[in-house]
């Protein structure tokens, strides 16, 4: 299957001849996953963990070096890529194709809201079917953070996901994922189309060129109003995935309000940036080279 690739020309809007596989957004977000595993690993700690003291980054980064050895810092990566090959397949694939479609050999450009639409509605059945994967990865991602005889010690994806299943119910694999559809809906919105306009900004008013560093200023600026836009959800889909009491999402927000401060759905804020600006430019020029070399192969 093939969809239409969204150009890297100045107007970003018009739709594109150009044809590449349906997988190739979710192949190029497994590969950048494997740089920023880290950094989502620290975020999800960070998140997790309910303390009157909060760690910084880098004291949570020292703590499961520490604690759990270099290796810890990629606890979860098998679901964490089965996520990617999920849910970023679907928002890349369902975005594009979409796009294609209304366009339909017309020429004429999409409007910033259509594509706000399109991908916000793209995000939503991408988390969707990358929540069973999601569950799994933040439980195995926050796993150390619980008391030794609470820890569910999942040894791969597939196991967490069996183990869920027969212990909790197939429908435990979608706890949260009203949360979880809502915050992949906003991310994937409020970061292709900042960043679109951010990419035309800096060709149209700077004078810059369509080049790697343009996509790199367009894709930081992406990544901060996502990670701002995403933050609360973000925050309550990882306490409510880390969570096995049956709280509803009220009462972990009124707990949480409560013990902490208001702020306390920014937790983890820098990570999350962290990794989601290095994720979205990583994401980005892989899925390029996957392009050259679709190209080169003449399929």
């Amino acid at each position: 299957m093939s969809i239409t690739m969204k150009p890297s020309s100045v107007d970003a809007l018009l739709p594109s001849s150009n044809k590449y596989p349906f997988w190739f957004g979710g192949s190029a977000s497994a590969m950048a996953t494997l740089l920023t595993h880290p950094l989502d690993l620290v975020k999800v700690r960070l998140q997790s963990t309910i303390t009157p003291a909060r760690l910084s980054m880098a004291g949570m980064a020292s703590r499961v070096i520490t604690t759990e050895g270099y290796a810890g810092l990629y606890a979860g990566l098998s679901a964490a890529i089965l996520r990617q090959f999920t849910y970023s397949t679907i928002r890349f694939g369902v975005y594009e194709d979409l796009k294609s479609r209304l366009s339909h050999d017309t020429g004429t450009s999409h409007s910033p809201m259509m594509l706000i639409c399109l991908s916000a509605l793209s995000g939503f059945i991408g988390g969707v079917a990358g929540n069973p994967a999601d569950i799994v990865n933040v439980r195995m991602q926050s796993d150390m953070t619980r008391p030794l005889a609470d820890q569910r010690n999942y040894k791969h994806v597939f196991d967490g996901i069996i183990h869920i299943t027969r212990n909790e119910g197939l429908s435990s694999l979608y706890r949260g994922v009203g949360a979880n559809a809502l915050r992949a809906s906003l991310m994937n919105s409020s970061q292709l189309a900042s960043y679109d306009m951010a990419k035309a900004s800096c060709i149209r008013t700077f004078g810059m060129n369509d080049d790697t560093i343009t996509h790199l200023v367009a894709s930081s600026l992406a990544g901060i109003v996502a990670t701002t836009v995403c933050s609360p959800v973000d925050v309550v889909k990882t306490r409510i995935m880390g969570s096995t009491n049956g709280e509803h999402v009220w009462q972990i927000i009124k707990r949480s309000t409560l013990s902490e401060s208001p702020l306390w759905v920014f937790t983890g804020w820098v990570p999350s940036f962290l990794r989601l600006g290095p994720q979205t430019v990583l994401t980005l020029l892989i899925l390029e080279q996957h392009k050259k070399l679709y190209a080169k192969m003449g399929v």
